[in-house]
C-alpha cells in the first residue's frame, strides 16, 4: 500500500478536497493508497513515512527525498486530469 501525504495551509479544507480526489482516482485505477493530511508547516516532521507528497501551496522541496506534486489544479479544475494522471503514475 502506498502512502500519500497531502499538505495545505491549515491541513483541513483544501487538503480534504485533494485527498478525496486522490482516493477516488486510485480506487478507479486499482492502486491501494492511504492518504493523510497535514499543514504545510508539519511536512518536514511527517514526510519521511510517505511515498508521495501532494501540496496545495508553495513548498520548498529541496530537503524532501520523495516526489512532490503541486496540486492546485485539483482545486481549480484547470489541468486536474493531468495532475491526477501524474499522481497515479508515481504510485503505480
Amino acid at each position: 500500500m502506498k502512502k500519500v501525504l497531502v499538505a495545505c495551509g491549515n491541513g483541513i479544507a483544501t487538503s480534504t478536497v485533494v485527498a478525496i480526489k486522490i482516493r477516488e482516482i486510485c480506487e478507479e485505477q486499482g492502486v491501494q493508497v492511504m492518504v493523510s493530511q497535514c499543514k504545510l508547516l508539519e511536512v518536514e516532521s511527517k514526510v519521511s513515512d510517505y511515498d508521495l507528497l501532494v501540496t496545495t501551496g508553495k513548498f520548498d522541496s529541496s530537503d524532501i527525498d520523495i516526489k512532490v506534486i503541486g496540486a492546485i489544479s485539483l482545486l481549480t479544475g484547470v489541468g486536474e486530469e493531468e495532475t491526477l494522471d501524474e499522481i497515479v503514475k508515481v504510485l503505480k
